[in-house]
């Protein structure tokens, strides 16, 4: 059929039933790409949310539990809420195992965090690690570099029940057998003694303190507790007193409580450790005690201080006083160094 004289031809119904495809124009795929786009990107954002809150949530409970590192300053920390585990915190601190570690905090910086906690007013206090706390004070006085002006720590945010701190303060040097029985007895009985802890019984105290020991240790911590409770304070030095000694006088004691005030005087007259242990072992035999009054005495024990003079450290014994310092001596003229130990006799002399 040829076409009208408009140039159509007749319509083909094949054509009619053929889907026809609309090709997208340029705005038409610019509108659908910034569509898919926005999708993507609400899509992402909440993904992002999601997982925002699930490492808030994680850190939260990290930081509650101590796993959190950072860095506080050391004047910020207290020591005043625990007792400490070790009798004799000042020899501790002037004795040659703390200039080694301040030695390698020095070299290779704090490698082991210590442990603190927040206690009811919102001061940092010191759970575990006096030893790297103190070096680390020692070593800003002594050379005012601010490396040494903070501490790594771990910080637990929430509440722990007493009893945990106390068993936190000792875990570490326990594990390392670190500390003597007497010191381990008087952790028990300092925290018998604490209000906040409410326990009162400083020998039941040592099952719950050292639970991670062997029972019969348990049961030589018992017998420290007793010998220093029934001694009150009348032994001068409770670390030199060794654990088949100790032992053996708190058995004594027990059978005998009237004994307790003998040894007492005794021990009254010890000005050595190996005094005071003679003491001990003659109490055990039944003899009788002389105090110092009737018998030899002995060659005092070595005396040692020490203590620091601007970045100086002076160590102080019988016959030797040590100066420890950063200055090379043998760069100062030979006469004005012999000046300078001419006026520290001559003030010693006065």
């Amino acid at each position: 059929m040829s076409g009208n004289k408009f140039g159509f031809t007749p319509i083909d119904d094949k054509d009619l039933k053929k889907t026809r495809r609309r090709e997208v124009g340029p705005m038409g795929a610019a509108v659908r790409e910034t569509a898919n786009s926005l999708n993507e990107s609400t899509e992402n954002r909440v993904e992002q949310r999601r997982q925002n809150a699930s490492d808030a949530k994680e850190y939260r409970k990290a930081r509650d539990e101590g796993r959190v590192l950072v860095a506080v300053g050391i004047d910020e920390i207290h020591t005043s809420d625990l007792p400490r585990d070790r009798l004799e915190l000042s020899a501790v601190a002037s004795s040659d195992e703390m200039d080694e570690l301040k030695a390698s905090i020095q070299e290779r910086g704090q490698k082991e965090p210590i442990e603190i906690y927040k206690d009811s007013d919102g001061r940092f206090q010191l759970k575990k690690g006096w030893r790297r706390l103190t070096a680390l004070k020692q070593l800003f006085e002594e050379t005012g570099d601010e490396r040494f002006s903070s501490v790594t720590a771990r910080v637990a945010e929430s509440q722990s029940d007493r009893i945990d701190l106390y068993i936190d303060m000792v875990e570490e040097n326990v594990v390392r057998e670190d500390l003597t029985f007497a010191e381990m007895a008087q952790v028990a009985i300092l925290a018998s003694k604490d209000a906040d802890l409410g326990a009162g019984d400083a020998e039941a105290l040592v099952g719950r303190l050292y639970s991670a020991l062997h029972k019969m240790k348990r049961s030589y911590i018992r017998s420290f507790v007793y010998l220093l409770n029934e001694l009150e304070g009348a032994l001068p030095f409770p670390k030199a007193v060794s654990r088949n000694l100790g032992v053996e006088v708190a058995r004594k004691l027990r059978a005998s409580s009237d004994s307790a005030d003998g040894l007492r005087d005794i021990l009254a007259g010890a000005s050595t450790a190996s005094q005071q242990n003679e003491m001990l072992d003659a109490f055990l035999a039944g003899h009788e005690v002389e105090t110092t009054r009737g018998m030899p005495r002995e060659k005092p024990e070595s005396v040692k201080y020490e203590f620091h003079v601007g970045a100086s450290k002076i160590t102080a014994r019988k016959g030797e006083c040590r100066i420890l310092s950063g200055q090379d001596f043998t760069s100062i003229d030979r006469s004005k160094l012999q000046r300078a130990i001419e006026a520290f006799e001559a003030v010693l002399n006065e």
